[in-house]
């Protein structure tokens, strides 16, 4: 009897080896470790984000400076300019509540304010342990492109890897499903 018990234990132990499902088995689900995070002032990026969230299926999270920015387009311009020109950082609302060590993979994105990310997004940056995380950005603007966003998230994170941005005209974000996708695509999503 002691026999047949054992046979039929090692039996049932190897079919559940042997066959299965092990779809999953170690890997993780595309966005589980994939944080989307941005800085939005008139809606662009924050639409691209959310673009981005639907396919990566990331955990997404907005950075709201304490002090809004003002609405009028000409007096955030103003603003902008001073706190890039004399080095400011703004306040962030509320900081990322999450346990940032579970994510790998980090999309930031911001708009393109003076040739560089909006300073609330280096703030969120400067605030945030992002050293050895992959970074992917992608970026906004009204005509200029890219210009130093990118070379300025690299110096703000020297201990991260960077991966290939995106970048799109504001007026095009509506219009950028395809674009997106084929990014995505050439990064692994």
């Amino acid at each position: 009897m002691k026999n047949l018990f054992l046979f039929l234990t090692s039996i049932i132990f190897c079919f559940n080896i042997c066959f299965a499902d092990d779809t999953n088995k170690g890997e993780k689900s595309m966005g589980e470790k994939t944080l989307v995070v941005y800085y939005s002032w008139g809606g662009n990026t924050k639409t691209v984000a959310k673009k981005i969230n639907e396919i990566v299926k990331g955990t997404i999270f907005e950075i709201e400076p304490k002090t809004p920015y003002s609405t009028d387009y000409q007096t955030v311009v103003d603003e902008a300019k001073k706190e890039i020109q004399n080095g400011e950082k703004r306040e962030i609302k509320e900081n990322f509540k999450g346990d940032l060590s579970k994510f790998d993979t980090i999309f930031i994105g911001s708009p393109n304010w003076w040739g560089t990310v909006a300073p609330v997004v280096i703030t969120f940056i400067k605030e945030n342990n992002l050293e050895g995380k992959t970074i992917i950005p992608f970026i906004t603007h009204g005509g200029g492109g890219r210009q130093n966003t990118i070379s300025d998230l690299e110096k703000a994170l020297p201990k991260s890897t960077f991966k290939e941005a995106l970048t799109l005209s504001g007026s095009l974000v509506n219009k950028s499903d395809d674009e997106i996708k084929t990014w995505l695509n050439k990064l692994g999503y």
